[in-house]
């Protein structure tokens, strides 16, 4: 008996040990990656611009109209960029399960201007398949220039949103699908925001569909992505003339990176399209009205406003511990008859910086730009200068993965 009892015992504690080992070596391939960077940002903006943008360089942030925020620009100080994020990497059956949760300081819609959280990333992904909020595959991100300056080159599709996604080529070279979330705005406004028409209400009965392919080579990539949407809008007004309607919107956009030598990197983008100025950096309303005399029964009408946005930057690193981003940006907008006269039709953006890396985790630098807005029809045109220096402090945690 007592021979039974100590091969029963020898047996449990071999398969608790061969459990535990198993279970050390899943808890092995966990990781958690804690991340993100304190910055402050400081400056002097040359012109006044809207209060609530108060530290970035919008062209449609300039004034419409002579002295709308006043005569002069101000001296800003701002921590608004500082992030914090939590990347985990999860084994299972199905293989590694990724999720990203990221969120920052930078407020904007009800809470535009102010220091406050502000969700970037919740999204996860599970071999081919990924969900939640992230970058829509309709942008590119690689094409952001090394900047100081937050809200970066106006031209750029640029936009995190809802969505769900397939990605069945995945690697340097890649391939996206996704349904994404419709009628929201870049800067997280109101629908409303979107449509330039009196006294419609705007509805999206379908997701937005779009689609990115990468093919990266050795001396960077090309990527041809694009976006369909359909939008339809209800005349709630008591005027007799019904606006009533809907339209199809649409873009394409053309991006690199390319490696010119072993010290810069071209980033290019070019975007055209028709009702998705949601999807770009920097840009007003995807609809404008239509007037139409010889149309007697619906002489108003909504029309996807067309856009055109470049992005041409050069980061250069001069040594291991300076570098430099400069480059243009702008978007056309092909305003609708309707629009009213100092309705935005173009932005341009510019700018130039040192950066000084003095030891890994630490970045400083200083920076000029120059934006400029012009208005559909009055003859107005504003620009403005902005100098700017910032401190950035860099940490991240890596936990688990056997360390």
């Amino acid at each position: 008996m007592k021979l039974w009892l100590r091969i029963a015992t020898v047996l449990t504690v071999g398969l608790a040990w061969t459990a535990s080992t198993a279970q050390a070596q899943d808890d092995s391939k966990i990781r958690t990656e804690i991340y993100g960077f304190v910055m402050m940002d400081a400056g002097k903006q040359q012109s006044a611009m809207d209060p609530a943008w108060f530290d970035v360089q919008r062209p449609t942030k300039l004034e419409a109209f002579h002295n709308q925020f006043g005569r002069h620009g101000d001296t800003f100080f701002s921590v608004r960029q500082t992030r914090f994020g939590i990347r985990n990497w999860f084994p299972t059956d199905m293989g590694e399960l990724k999720t990203t949760f990221e969120w920052e300081l930078f407020g904007t819609g009800v809470d535009a201007g102010q220091t406050t959280l502000r969700l970037r990333h919740a999204y996860g992904e599970l071999g081919k398949f990924g969900a939640g909020q992230t970058w829509s595959p309709f942008m590119d991100i690689d094409v952001f220039p090394n900047t100081l300056e937050y809200w970066g080159p106006n031209g750029m599709a640029f936009f995190r949103n809802v969505q769900i996604r397939y990605m069945p080529i995945q690697g340097d070279t890649r391939l996206t699908i996704a349904l994404e979330r419709p009628g929201a705005s870049a800067d997280q406004g109101q629908f409303t925001d979107r449509f330039d028409l009196a006294d419609v209400v705007p509805h999206f009965p379908l997701p937005d569909l779009s689609a990115e392919y990468r093919m990266g080579r050795p001396w960077g990539y090309v990527e041809l992505a694009g976006i369909v949407r359909q939008m339809e809008w209800d005349d709630i007004g008591t005027d007799p003339v019904d606006v009533t309607g809907d339209a199809t919107g649409w873009g394409l956009s053309l991006s690199s990176n390319i490696k010119a030598g072993p010290k810069n990197t071209l980033r290019l983008q070019l975007v055209h399209g028709e009702g998705v100025e949601n999807y770009m950096n920097d840009a007003p309303a995807d609809l404008g009205v239509q007037f139409d005399p010889a149309d007697t029964l619906q002489p108003i009408d909504g029309k996807p406003l067309p856009l055109t946005g470049v992005v041409a930057f050069l980061d250069h690193n001069w040594s291991d511990k300076y570098s430099s981003s400069f480059g243009y940006s702008q978007i056309v907008i092909e305003n609708s008859n309707g629009q009213s006269p100092d309705a935005f039709h173009l932005g341009q953006y510019a700018l130039a910086n040192l950066l000084y890396t003095p030891v890994p985790k630490v970045m400083m630098g200083i920076e000029t730009g120059w934006i400029k807005r012009e208005n559909n029809t009055d003859g107005f045109s504003t620009e403005n200068w902005h100098v700017q220096v910032s401190f950035k402090y860099s940490f991240s945690t890596m936990l688990g993965g056997g360390q």
